[in-house]
């Protein structure tokens, strides 16, 4: 696959952000170069795009299957196995958050309620079981907010995501009338 000048700052960014999604360089730029094919890819196509070592490509392979980011794919008379991504922008979007949240945010989970069940034995453990609530609370809120946020059509979501600065600008006029104030004010 030959890439224009675009294409490949694309692919090169997604490598740097490959990183704050929760994987490596390869992978982004992998999983970045398959979005941008019309066609699947093998991985001869993969490796040859994008001057990575096979090795590394069917590591990542493997990394894009264990997130359900990546679909195989056969074509007729060909052993090669080839790889597009499995789903829409929109799917890809709620794969990678649920597998942030099994990695990231259910273990903190874990621990946090781990750590609130015991009697604190002093009052530094009492003001740090406190904090650990205040966390705990936050992550249940968005883990419940993003959960409802998964079962809507992209559609819907798209709305609601537009909706989003007149929703805090509503809230703030509602504030503003009932004389709450806002952590911002």
């Amino acid at each position: 696959m030959e890439l224009t000048e675009k294409m490949q700052a694309f692919v090169m960014h997604c490598g740097e952000m490959g990183s704050r999604w929760g994987f490596n360089r390869t992978i982004g730029q992998m999983y970045a170069l398959l979005l941008l094919s019309e066609q699947p890819l093998s991985a001869n196509e993969l490796s040859q795009t994008l001057h990575i070592s096979r090795g590394n490509v069917s590591m990542g392979i493997k990394e894009l299957n264990s997130w359900q980011l990546i679909a195989t794919k056969h074509k007729p008379g060909d052993r090669k196995e080839y790889y597009q991504p499995a789903g829409t922008i929109w799917q890809m979007a709620n794969r990678v958050f649920e597998q942030r949240q099994k990695r990231e945010i259910d273990p903190t989970l874990s621990l946090l309620r781990d750590n609130l069940l015991d009697e604190p034995n002093n009052q530094a453990e009492q003001y740090a079981q406190q904090r650990m609530l205040e966390i705990h609370d936050l992550l249940e809120m968005i883990t419940q907010w993003a959960g409802e946020l998964q079962r809507l059509s992209p559609e819907k979501l798209s709305t609601l995501m537009k909706l989003g600065a007149g929703v805090t600008k509503m809230l703030d006029m509602r504030d503003k009338f009932t004389g709450k104030s806002t952590p911002e004010s």
